[in-house]
């Protein structure tokens, strides 16, 4: 039974936890008194960012990687990226030695992109800006190559490895968690994580914290269908660039509140980056930084039951920490 096909089960979730358990780290959760303060609840803070290559995405990829067939091994697999699913791609792939060609945008974070390369992927990088352009793009390329195209989020097994096994760890560490915040692109971290969360918490609260330039969530869940494709927004938080999955809304529209949603701005996004470094001395990309933003700014609404605010990843050019740090 083919990944399309067979669903987002909770087998599928024990499944991913426990190949990946002895190829990825049990990131540590962490409070913050400051944030906890501002919220009114207690808030936690799951630190993806010292994950394996810097980010959750490593979770979904090579778990998904690892079930590919031995003809689809052989071949190699395509896959598009604004960077962190690119690296993980490039990372699992070195590990199981099969061939990886990573499409990117242009206006991809140099850090990641060198990443990619340094790991044996073969990348190529699009004349597009956003990510929606980039991946229609690269699908093209893979039907004339014949590669499979692996999707970073609308794919059962990257929404059960990235979010399902997140939501697992998260639940363990976190017992008395029922609100969660966590950032939302295409939405395969999003899905997985609340499908997961709601399996065992029948009041758990997600809240799903987006690019206000970038809405595909907020815009989906309004009009009950998918937004798959938007305008490229610029942005220093390409992770979360671009439309929502349909696969991963199935999930969502059925787990989340239309009004779970917060829209950040570039100022606000920006400001949490800063914060965070100032606060509690972590690195994080500007997607990561989006589920701080939600915090800081009041736009993840009220609080009434203690909280963790994923982090998801660490991957950064200097010269972007450079301008974000002298916008402050």
């Amino acid at each position: 039974m083919s990944a399309a096909s067979s669903g987002l089960t909770s087998e599928r979730i024990v499944e991913a936890g426990q190949f990946l358990r002895s190829h990825i780290r049990l990131t540590p959760v962490e409070p913050s008194p400051l944030l906890s303060a501002k919220a009114g609840v207690p808030v936690w803070l799951k630190l993806e960012n010292l994950q394996v290559t810097g980010s959750f995405k490593i979770r979904g990829a090579l778990f998904r990687l690892s079930r590919l067939s031995p003809r689809q091994r052989k071949a190699g697999i395509a896959t598009c990226s604004a960077g962190n699913h690119g690296k993980a791609v490039a990372y699992a792939a070195r590990l199981l030695k099969l061939l990886a060609v990573i499409t990117v945008p242009e206006t991809v974070d140099a850090a990641k992109h060198r990443a990619m390369i340094e790991l044996g992927a073969k990348v190529i990088r699009s004349r597009h800006q956003g990510y929606d352009d980039t991946e229609k793009w690269a699908r093209r390329q893979a039907q004339r190559t014949g590669h499979p195209f692996v999707s970073p989020f609308d794919d059962w097994d990257i929404m059960a490895g990235n979010g399902g096994t997140l939501a697992e760890e998260v639940l363990e560490q976190v017992p008395q968690a029922r609100t969660f915040l966590l950032p939302v692109g295409g939405g395969g971290l999003a899905a997985g994580f609340a499908f997961a969360a709601r399996q065992r918490l029948d009041k758990a609260r997600i809240i799903g914290c987006q690019l206000a330039a970038s809405p595909g969530l907020k815009l989906s869940l309004q009009r009950n269908e998918a937004v798959t494709r938007l305008p490229p927004a610029e942005t220093v938080a390409g992770g979360i660039e671009g439309g929502l999955g349909r696969m991963t809304f199935e999930v969502l529209r059925s787990r989340m509140n239309v009004q779970d949603v917060a829209l950040l701005s570039e100022e606000e996004i920006s400001h949490a980056f800063a914060w965070m470094l100032d606060h509690h001395q972590y690195l994080i990309e500007p997607s990561a930084a989006v589920t701080v933003a939600a915090l800081l700014s009041g736009k993840a609404g009220r609080l009434e039951t203690p909280a963790v605010a994923v982090l998801s990843g660490r991957n950064v050019a200097l010269e972007t920490v450079r301008r974000l740090l002298r916008s402050q």
